[in-house]
């Protein structure tokens, strides 16, 4: 509660908690229904789709380390969060003026990727606007609970708004209308730069020595193991449809009510983390929490048909609550006074997820099934959380802002 009483009564992180509710909502109404509309209301071929995601992770890495270098190198933060949140209303504009295979591949395959990079800018704030003292990880739990909080409520919404027989084009309106509120937010109240109560240090580095620095072997094998956590939630999403899908006993209104009671679980969960997130090294509580989110993703095959697939959720709550919200914080550390830098990390950590996440399915399913798909993804998890323990065993990361 000392950390939601600070974000409202502090401007920046005021600022952050909106923009990531407006995040949410924006989320909730484009991803879970982009390739339905691109394969049935466009008209683009599984294959062409499949590109489309190829070029949409592309641009996310891009514009996300280009504008978190160019962030810490000039400090023009409102500058980058304006052009990326402009990125998504120009998007989504496209596809509710002209809808057609053209608009959908600069939306979904450059324009929204490009916005998509806000996130990590929010986050670098969050760290430059955030007192010494108070815990950051406290801080940017809360901050993140928002985005949890609206993409339940638009997950909802829209579970309601379609069974009313609402277009699901609509879901442009609604993203809109969330990008629209993303960019006066940061027009309006994102801190002038070069005028704000902290010091916005530059980095001093040059292009090529900043994406050298990314490049370093102790930085990329942790992004490796973070990677091989989070690769955990990128298969949860892949199999909860499909495994539901085959079950007798499940249909798509039990796959909405899961992925719904997940996101609420998260919440609390992150609101709580408050409680251990000062007492332990952040890379304990990541291979725990990784841990913990392997029990979820295993019992999704062997429970589908069982009632306890309904204590999963609570699980899947309380070990996700690590893994969607310490890394940011342990980047920030490992790359410490470059918060745009650290921010364009989770780009690179979630490309990372989506090839070994992409990996990890076509070996299960060649070798057996959904079941096979899940213990390898929880080996990975556990190799992964298993390696940062020992990585990081000489290094204790600071836990509070410094």
């Amino acid at each position: 509660m000392s950390a939601l009483a600070l974000i409202f009564r502090q401007p920046a992180l005021r600022l952050i908690f909106l923009a990531m509710l407006l995040l949410g909502a924006h989320n909730a109404s484009v991803y879970p229904y982009q390739s339905l509309i691109a394969i049935e209301r466009i008209g683009l071929s599984k294959p062409e789709f499949a590109l489309v995601l190829v070029l949409a992770s592309i641009t996310a890495v891009t514009a996300s380390v280009l504008f978190g270098i160019l962030g810490d190198q000039r400090g023009h933060r409102r500058r980058i969060a304006l052009v990326a949140a402009l990125a998504s209303l120009l998007g989504l504009s496209l596809m509710l003026g002209l809808p057609g295979k053209l608009s959908l591949i600069l939306c979904h395959g450059i324009l929204l990727p490009i916005a998509s990079s806000l996130y990590g800018q929010l986050f670098a704030l969050a760290r430059l606007a955030t007192p010494a003292s108070h815990s950051r990880d406290t801080v940017q739990a809360a901050l993140r609970s928002a985005m949890s909080i609206s993409f339940l409520a638009m997950l909802v919404f829209w579970t309601f708004g379609f069974a009313a027989k609402i277009d699901v084009m609509a879901i442009y309106l609604s993203a809109g209308m969330a990008s629209f509120g993303l960019v006066a937010l940061v027009y309006f109240n994102w801190p002038r730069d070069g005028a704000t109560e902290w010091a916005d240090q530059r980095s001093g580095l040059n292009f090529a020595q900043a994406v050298k620095e990314i490049a370093h072997p102790s930085i990329l094998l942790r992004l490796l193991l973070l990677g091989a956590i989070s690769a955990t939630g990128i298969l949860y999403m892949v199999l909860i449809s499909l495994v539901f899908e085959e079950s007798h006993v499940r249909d798509a209104s039990d796959v909405a009510l899961y992925v719904g009671l997940v996101a609420g679980w998260e919440v609390p969960c992150l609101l709580l983390l408050s409680r251990v997130a000062g007492r332990f090294r952040r890379a304990s509580l990541l291979a725990v929490g990784g841990a913990v989110y392997t029990l979820h993703l295993l019992a999704l095959p062997l429970l589908c048909d069982s009632a306890w697939i309904w204590v999963m959720p609570l699980v899947a709550g309380i070990g996700g609550t690590a893994i969607i919200s310490l890394p940011i914080s342990y980047y920030q550390d490992l790359m410490h006074a470059r918060p745009g830098t650290a921010g364009a990390m989770l780009a690179l950590q979630k490309l990372v997820s989506d090839v070994l996440g992409a990996a990890a399915f076509a070996i299960g399913t060649s070798l057996g099934g959904y079941e096979t798909v899940a213990i390898i993804g929880s080996a990975m998890a556990l190799i992964g959380g298993a390696g940062l323990l020992w990585v990081d065993r000489h290094y204790i990361m600071p836990v509070r802002h410094s």
